[in-house]
């Protein structure tokens, strides 16, 4: 029985760890994408 809960929290711990994992990543692409954006806009403003 409680082999069964451990091997079930550790599941339910690896989901929450990868939704985390995943939102945390979104959030860093969407960040260096912005900075990427922010001198080509800069540039083309300038011209």
């Amino acid at each position: 029985m409680m082999v069964g809960l451990r091997s079930i929290g550790n599941f339910f711990m690896f989901i929450v760890g990868g939704f985390i994992a995943i939102i945390v990543g979104s959030f860093m692409i969407r960040g260096t994408m912005h900075l990427w954006d922010k001198p080509d806009s800069e540039d083309k403003k300038e011209k």
